[in-house]
């Protein structure tokens, strides 16, 4: 059977059930260290004040047209 990256399920059945020991040359993260490096962040700084600029705008601009008919439009539009 053929897995993922057409890897065979039996290429590791040598040692896939062997104990693991740790890494001899690095200490184990504190659970607060490894915590803090996977906390959210803002990846596109300012990203969420644009959109919510956005529908702040677009929510205005809905609250101006309600109830006006398309005929009662001025006709330079």
């Amino acid at each position: 059977m053929q897995g993922l990256h057409g890897l065979q399920a039996d290429d590791y059945a040598d040692i896939i059930d062997l104990p693991y020991s740790g890494s001899l040359t690095h200490r184990r993260m504190a659970p607060e260290k490894r915590a803090a490096q996977f906390s959210p962040f803002a990846a596109l700084t300012g990203y969420d004040e644009a959109v919510d600029e956005t529908a702040r705008l677009t929510q205005e601009q809905a609250a101006l047209g309600d109830g006006i008919e398309i005929t009662q439009l001025p006709e330079e539009i």
